[in-house]
């Protein structure tokens, strides 16, 4: 199989399912944001030197290609019939555990802090900021379509994790988190 097809040469793609939309589609902005998140987290994965941290993280990035199926198929009478996998609570059930791990080993937040520190935390806060926009990209979707509630759920809880497991990082290199100076 050649890795050019040539069917969106003329600004269409498809969907899972078949259906042909044009590329400008909110769904694809949607699911284009979270490719581009999974590609930020991969630089994140090479630059921890925490094995724990690169397994949550890809983790993240396979469940992250079963949100974009998700997101990628909308919810019809003809794909209900393809039996894609969708996102349910054990996706935000991981982040939310991941978090409340990692939260243990930080000290209490006591102000804003600024993106930065470490290489690692510093794209792990380009990440929660990518996975920020992916969300308002897919709550933007379901005010057009229906989406699958428990795919916003799960990236909202995502930013979370990012904006943790940056913290953690900066305290595994031994840097302090930058404080925000009003």
């Amino acid at each position: 199989m050649k890795i050019y097809t040539k069917t969106g040469d003329k600004g269409e793609t498809s969907l899972f399912g078949g259906e042909r939309v044009q590329k400008s589609e909110q769904r694809l902005n949607a699911y284009g944001t979270i490719d581009e998140l999974n590609s930020f987290i991969g630089t994140a994965v090479v630059e921890t030197a925490d094995s724990e941290v690169k397994e949550v993280l890809q983790k993240i990035q396979n469940q992250l290609f079963n949100l974009g199926a998700d997101l990628a198929t909308p919810e019809t009478e003809k794909t209900k019939k393809l039996n894609v996998f969708r996102v349910d609570e054990k996706f935000y059930k991981f982040a939310e555990e991941s978090i409340d791990k990692y939260e243990t080993e930080l000290d209490e937040l006591k102000s804003f802090i600024l993106p930065g520190g470490s290489e690692c935390a510093s794209i792990l806060h380009v990440c929660r900021s990518i996975c920020r926009r992916a969300e308002r990209e897919i709550v933007e979707l379901s005010n057009l379509e229906k989406v699958n509630k428990e795919v916003i759920v799960y990236v909202n809880r995502l930013s979370d994790l990012f904006f943790v497991l940056s913290r953690y990082e900066n305290k595994i290199a031994g840097i302090p988190d930058i404080e925000w100076k009003p």
